[in-house]
């Protein structure tokens, strides 16, 4: 566990940076690992870039012409130091197939990933929450039971095949939202992605709010604040979620920086035109600068949320004291 609970003490500030300095330290062999596996595996993989580039009919010449061009004639070992030297500058590499900076490709479709994991993690915190804490609230009644009915089918449907639902019956049947694909931008092209991708973290975040919710119910400072003469939303929203909201935010984060870095079937199913959908486009065609690339970035955005969700828990809770 990386907190333990303590009363607040002066310094706070100073003992959470020095925490978040040292997690921001432990990145770079974690990066370092992550570059290095995925180059590798990218070329122990079968298929040919050259092939890929040049086309099922390219002549013998033109395929040695484009290996020397690309360096793929080199040994394994000084491709990757090559690349580990262009990593470590800053430089992502050239697209095989676009012929652009590899960073320039991640910054133009990221912003639409975002604007999908956003979307999805709005449904989720809304119906999520409200449906866990309607089942704390009312444990035992049907309201609770039809809630954790829809929770569990929610964590054991996959997501291509829910997208696959939501276009038949909302596209194609009642004709309420476009099919796919990303439109004018406007958010009506939105909404089926994000009910597909944020319908498990629902899930998640209605069986994670009922069990904190319920746990937090027993304890005695709530019947002391009760009999006080506290009323029942004081109680249940000062006093009882304040408590119970730590995991709750623990698996937002979490689901929140997995959409950010693996939407790639909603993408692919919504023919969105986010960067998940773009990696399965340079995974066919062998595009490892794009791949390593993305890879990469994802992997950034992962541990940069996390980071930002321990430092949550001390906003959330000023008696959590991180370890340094």
């Amino acid at each position: 566990m990386p907190c333990r609970i303590l009363q607040w003490i002066p310094g706070e500030r100073e003992e959470m940076g020095v925490y978040l300095l040292r997690r921001m330290l432990w990145m770079v062999p974690v990066l370092l690992g992550v570059v290095t596996i995925t180059f590798f595996l990218g070329r122990l993989a079968p298929g040919d870039p050259a092939l890929a580039m040049a086309g099922q009919r390219a002549s013998q010449a033109q395929l040695e012409r484009i290996r020397q061009q690309y360096g793929f004639d080199q040994p394994l070992l000084v491709q990757y130091g090559i690349y580990l030297k262009n990593v470590l500058r800053g430089d992502l590499g050239i697209s095989y197939d676009s012929h652009r900076p590899v960073a320039e490709v991640i910054l133009e479709r990221f912003p639409y990933t975002l604007r999908l994991a956003a979307g999805a993690m709005a449904v989720a915190v809304v119906l999520g929450i409200a449906a866990g804490l309607l089942s704390a609230l009312m444990p035992n009644t049907w309201i609770d039971r039809v809630a954790m009915v829809f929770s569990l089918l929610g964590i054991s449907t996959p997501v291509f095949w829910l997208g696959l639902l939501l276009m038949y019956f909302f596209s194609i049947q009642l004709q309420w939202f476009p099919p796919s694909g990303y439109g004018d931008g406007s958010w009506i092209y939105l909404v089926l992605p994000a009910v597909a991708l944020g319908t498990q973290s629902i899930a998640f975040l209605a069986r994670m709010t009922r069990a904190s919710m319920l746990e937090v119910l027993n304890e005695d400072y709530l019947r002391t604040a009760r009999a006080k003469g506290a009323g029942g939303l004081c109680v249940i929203g000062k006093h009882a979620f304040a408590n119970a909201i730590i995991p709750v935010v623990t698996i937002i984060g979490l689901d929140f920086a997995s959409y950010l870095s693996g939407s790639v079937l909603t993408e692919k199913v919504f023919s969105w035109p986010g960067l998940g959908r773009h990696l399965v486009i340079a995974i066919e065609q062998r595009d490892y600068p794009v791949i390593n690339g993305t890879v990469l970035f994802f992997c950034v955005i992962f541990i940069a949320v996390n980071l930002i969700v321990d430092w949550l828990y001390a906003v959330l809770d000023p008696r959590i004291r991180y370890e340094t």
